[in-house]
């Protein structure tokens, strides 16, 4: 009886093992993730979010005249949604009039006093030249009168004679110099009449400059296509409230949207990775499914600060390779410039790397029902894989989990090893 206690009891113990290692055993074993070290080709990339932008597009001026006129800062009062598709000639954007319809009431008020000037002075010179040749004529009848008196003088006394021929000589000088005196004078008043002409003219062409200015206040599309809006220095897209100037007076452009490229910037501590004509795998956040490829067709070689971080960056370039009607600029890229690759090299995940200390690389191998904390050698890494130089062959399986006896293994040193 006691016999069979024993082994009844004995029997439960191993039935409670044999549960234990069935379904708690092997539901720890199942949360466990391993993969296989695999020998393959390793693609070394430089992975940057951009921007989309067409390769051409046209600009949305604003008015050309406004350096000549002096409006330095102009507002943009009104503008179409971003997006919009317009034909040649539609109404795109409105400036603010203020600063132009003051100069114009002043140009105006101007022209007034200029043109009451230009006609004061027409006057005074008629008066002048008609008053000029009214007393020439009158020294002409003198000078004619004083040749009768020395006429009429011959049978007089010689000094009477004299006296007459005199006067006559007087009367000629006195004539002669008037008519030169007409003659400056006619010039001098033709001068001034050309200086208040030319004030007069100046002033109605810049009232008339003013008046034609005014309409390109109301800007029109060039041509056909989609609005999108100008992005200023500081990386800000135009808008209502935004100014144009004339170092910089473009208020949207007319991208072609044919030929598309992404421009991304670059940290200094890749940018020399960046070559011109390496290829590039694209990916748009608006459209995930699709993938594009594009090559790079500039690189920066002045970096500049980013407004985002004490970092410097570089600008670089790159041309998408496909057409597709529906990118549209503005979209953001995924750029993974492919910047190098190594044939035929083991390549382990990222995640199956810890670390210890600054040079210490090691992971965890599966070797039959044990575990082995191992030492490695990384080589280069992308943004997935690492290259693994020594300490894992091909086909071993290691753990991307961290295995429950993690803490109390020691690491296998390569040295130790061999």
């Amino acid at each position: 009886m006691l016999k069979n206690k024993w082994l009844i009891g004995i029997g439960g113990l191993l039935l409670i093992i044999l549960i234990y290692y069935v379904f708690i055993g092997k539901s720890n074993n199942d949360a466990d993730v391993y993969t296989e070290v695999k020998q393959g080709d390793f693609e070394i990339n430089v992975f940057t979010t951009g921007e989309l932008e067409a390769k051409n597009s046209v600009d949305i001026q604003g008015p050309s005249s406004v350096r000549q006129l002096g409006l330095w800062q102009i507002k943009i009062s009104d503008l179409i949604p971003e997006g919009t598709n317009v034909k040649e000639g539609d109404y795109v954007a409105s400036l603010d009039k203020t600063e132009i319809s003051n100069k114009i009431k002043e140009a105006e008020s101007e022209l007034d006093k200029i043109q009451s000037q230009y006609t004061q002075t027409k006057l005074d010179t008629t008066l002048q030249l008609r008053q000029s040749r009214d007393d020439l004529v009158n020294m002409s009848f003198d000078m004619q009168q004083k040749e009768i008196i020395l006429e009429q003088s011959a049978y007089e006394p010689p000094a009477t004679i004299r006296q007459a021929q005199l006067d006559l000589e007087k009367s000629k000088r006195t004539y002669n110099q008037a008519v030169k005196n007409y003659s400056i004078k006619e010039k001098q008043l033709a001068a001034k009449m050309q200086e208040v002409s030319a004030s007069l003219s100046l002033t109605s062409n810049k009232l008339q400059l003013l008046n034609n200015t005014l309409k390109e206040f109301t800007v029109v599309a060039p041509k056909d296509g989609m609005v999108i809006y100008q992005r200023e220095w500081s990386g800000k897209k135009k808008g209502v409230g935004s100014t144009i100037s004339p170092w910089e007076s473009t208020v949207a452009t007319l991208p072609d949207l044919t030929t598309m490229i992404s421009k991304t910037y670059v940290n200094e501590v890749d940018i020399r990775k960046i070559k011109l004509n390496q290829k590039v795998n694209i990916s748009i956040d608006a459209y995930p499914e699709k993938k594009l490829t594009g090559i790079v067709t500039s690189v920066a070689n002045v970096g500049e600060q980013n407004p985002k971080s004490d970092a410097k960056v570089f600008e670089v370039t790159i041309q998408v390779n496909e057409k597709d009607t529906s990118l549209r600029p503005s979209m953001t890229t995924g750029n993974k410039i492919l910047v190098g690759k190594v044939n035929q090299v083991l390549i382990i995940p990222l995640e199956s790397i810890h670390n210890s200390g600054d040079t210490l690389s090691y992971v965890y191998v599966k070797e039959g029902m044990s575990i082995a904390k191992r030492e490695i050698i990384v080589g280069q890494t992308n943004e997935n894989n690492a290259i693994v130089k020594e300490g894992l062959n091909k086909g071993e399986i290691i753990y991307l989990s961290l295995p429950k006896e993690a803490e109390s293994m020691s690491v296998q040193r390569l040295s130790k090893k061999k």
